[in-house]
């Protein structure tokens, strides 16, 4: 029985030796990503990069397909990728140990949000998710963004949700914020506003929402806003719609195709996406920038956020190791975005050269990619 006083981020508890595993695994993906992948660039640059000029005569790969081969071979690279794919499967299955158990309570209580809302929740039981989108475990997610056992399941959402706050503890970011801060939205939202000072959004849309968490980040930002949040996923809208309402928050939330939002023609002032891109088959991309400036109001602003991984930018090991996760870890769609010329495909989709934004946002020791559209007279980073 749920208590009155239990909120769903209050129901999201890992219980003691859950959440010392779930350290564990954090702290084992940080050793992999970061100091094995430094040893790894190092490897590279006294071993790897020297003996392929000697049997070359070139002086290095010059991309990750030449590369790659150099790596394959290299015990310290065979580590490394052994290391981040356990890693991955220890992480949804220590997260799923949590999710499994509070399931139900967590269902109960996003259904109980539902039977007064203040916003709304538009689901389409009949909607086809797009091939190859369909069939890929992104993340290697267990049953994937789209599976139900049942009409309120939230299983596949609220796993997810568990994923992002194991990376959050293990990078510290836990210890003061409530469960489910929305950093990444907020941050966006800055972005926006630094970028575009005179925006003042009537209807904002967040595209490939996932389970909300971010989009309620909009709303704090823009206050007199309608805010809408859309994803294919039926268990991740309903999540978003949940997590919404038990913050008084009147948004709404649909599950649809980006590439068909049902939505009026010039609907939206802003439109956003965090991360939707690189898990987006790179067919399906321009369609998706065409109905956003369908949807977009005349001078209305289109901005999304995404890995900044184009090979311009990465050194070779990085390269390699981005295309390695696309192969074996559930990243199927990373290097067909990293490879895409963005520009020309907004151009392609009908914006003004002059309108484009395709640039990149300091965020911590990185960089986030931002791109998209809107008035020519954008504050510049």
């Amino acid at each position: 029985m749920i208590g009155s006083m239990d909120t769903l981020g209050q129901l999201y508890k890992p219980a003691h030796d859950e959440a010392a595993r779930q350290r564990f695994v954090g702290v084992l993906k940080g050793y992999a990503n970061g100091s094995l992948e430094q040893q790894l660039d190092a490897r590279y640059e006294s071993v790897l990069r020297p003996a392929f000029a000697a049997t070359r005569g070139q002086a290095a790969p010059s991309n990750r397909d030449e590369a790659r081969p150099l790596f394959e071979s290299d015990p310290l690279y065979q580590l490394w990728g052994s290391m981040v794919y356990a890693s991955q499967g220890l992480m949804w299955q220590t997260v799923g140990t949590t999710c499994r158990r509070i399931g139900p309570s967590f269902e109960a209580r996003a259904a109980s949000l539902r039977s007064a809302p203040r916003g709304s929740l538009t689901l389409n039981p009949a909607l086809e998710v797009p091939q190859p989108i369909a069939q890929v475990q992104i993340h290697r997610q267990p049953g994937g963004y789209f599976h139900e056992s049942h009409s309120q399941d939230l299983h596949a959402a609220l796993i997810y949700f568990g994923t992002l706050e194991l990376y959050r503890a293990a990078k510290g970011l836990t210890a003061n914020a409530p469960v489910g801060e929305p950093g990444i939205g907020r941050f966006i939202a800055q972005v926006i506003k630094r970028r575009y000072p005179n925006l003042k959004p009537r209807r904002i849309l967040d595209l490939g929402c996932g389970p909300g968490t971010e989009t309620v980040a909009y709303q704090e930002a823009f206050p007199d806003a309608e805010v809408h949040g859309l994803d294919l996923s039926a268990p991740f809208v309903r999540f978003g719609h949940a997590w919404a309402e038990e913050r008084g928050l009147a948004m709404h939330f649909r599950q649809a195709d980006a590439q068909a939002s049902g939505y009026p023609d010039g609907h939206f002032d802003l439109i956003v996406s965090h991360i939707l891109f690189h898990e987006t088959w790179h067919d399906v991309a321009p369609r998706i920038f065409a109905e956003a400036r369908r949807i977009l109001a005349p001078g209305g602003v289109f901005l999304n956020a995404d890995v900044p991984y184009q090979p311009s930018r990465m050194p070779i090991p990085k390269q390699v190791t981005n295309d390695w996760q696309v192969r074996n870890n559930g990243e199927p769609f990373w290097t067909g975005f990293a490879d895409t010329d963005v520009p020309a495909l907004l151009r392609g989709a009908g914006f003004a050269p002059e309108q484009i934004v395709a640039e990149y946002e300091p965020l911590g020791a990185g960089h986030y990619y931002f791109f998209g559209a809107g008035p020519a007279a954008a504050v510049s980073s």
